[in-house]
């Protein structure tokens, strides 16, 4: 075997809180075996080190990584922190994907990407319509710039933190002038009449975070929906917006899509064979 022909080696990881139930190690590890690179993916929780994200961040160069992922509640930092990789990174403030290269590291949204992919394939050419969007923190700023993107007619912004709300706003005026971007009022989600569509950007309905987004007894018609949680899959979000009509975008195709857009982003490689790498991951599920 030439050194040409040599499987090549990955250090990958994690950052974030509440992570014990992701399954991107497996994504990353089965990315790499389809293209022969052996891929070890650390979990790594800042608050478990005694250390901010930022001093994680450093070790994880220091040590040798060639890139991280990017977790809640992280995402807004690590693009605040890390030099952007792309102008839409730069415009949205909020990074997943950290490439450390030579000449420093390089933050990436492929949170941004995976979700526009995702909604492609579920729905087609179909415009998103009227939106809200519940969440102005990391995962939402990249799936409202994703909605931009894809034509969305308004996005009505909620969040418990109104500074977030004023933030995104500001961001996504200045992205797409001609989408009406409207700041949602406390109690907004609990009539959903009039919109075509929800979105949950919230960490509610995860692992170790139990609820929804939206209020019991929500009322309306609607006609898709994405939730941002996929661990697990079947949320109570996913139960109240099925009632209301609404066809479902999993999370888990968001994570999905997201990720062989990272590992490429971390690898320079292509994976050529995305159906099988989903295979893969399922078998193991």
């Amino acid at each position: 075997m030439t050194s040409s022909e040599m499987p090549r080696s990955l250090r990958l990881g994690l950052i974030g809180g509440n992570i014990t139930a992701t399954r991107s190690p497996a994504l990353h590890v089965v990315c790499g075996l389809s293209l022969r690179c052996n891929v070890t993916y650390d979990l790594i929780i800042p608050a478990e080190r005694g250390k901010g994200f930022a001093a994680v961040l450093a070790d994880c160069a220091a040590q040798g990584f060639d890139g991280v992922n990017v977790t809640y509640p992280h995402k807004e930092e690590a693009a605040s922190l890390v030099a952007p990789g792309d102008a839409v990174v730069a415009a949205m403030g909020a990074a997943n994907t950290v490439k450390f290269t030579p000449s420093g590291p390089l933050a990436f949204n492929t949170d941004y990407a995976g979700f526009k992919a995702a909604y492609h394939a579920a729905f087609g050419a179909v415009l998103p319509g009227r939106v809200m969007v519940l969440g102005s923190g990391g995962v939402g700023r990249a799936v409202a710039f994703g909605l931009a993107d894809l034509h969305a007619s308004e996005l009505v912004l909620v969040d418990r933190e109104p500074a977030k709300v004023a933030r995104l706003a500001e961001a996504l005026r200045a992205y797409a002038p001609l989408l009406k971007v409207v700041s949602g009022h406390s109690g907004v989600e609990a009539d959903l009449k009039g919109f075509d569509g929800v979105v949950n950007c919230t960490p509610l309905g995860m692992v170790g975070c139990p609820g929804s987004a939206l209020p019991e007894g929500v009322r309306g018609a609607l006609r898709w929906a994405f939730d941002a949680v996929y661990t697990p899959i079947d949320t109570r979000f996913r139960a109240q917006v099925e009632g209301l009509g609404a066809r479902f975008l999993s999370g888990y195709e968001l994570y999905f899509h997201q990720g062989i857009n990272a590992f490429e982003i971390f690898s320079d490689l292509h994976v050529s064979d995305p159906g099988w790498v989903r295979e893969i991951i399922q078998r193991g599920s």
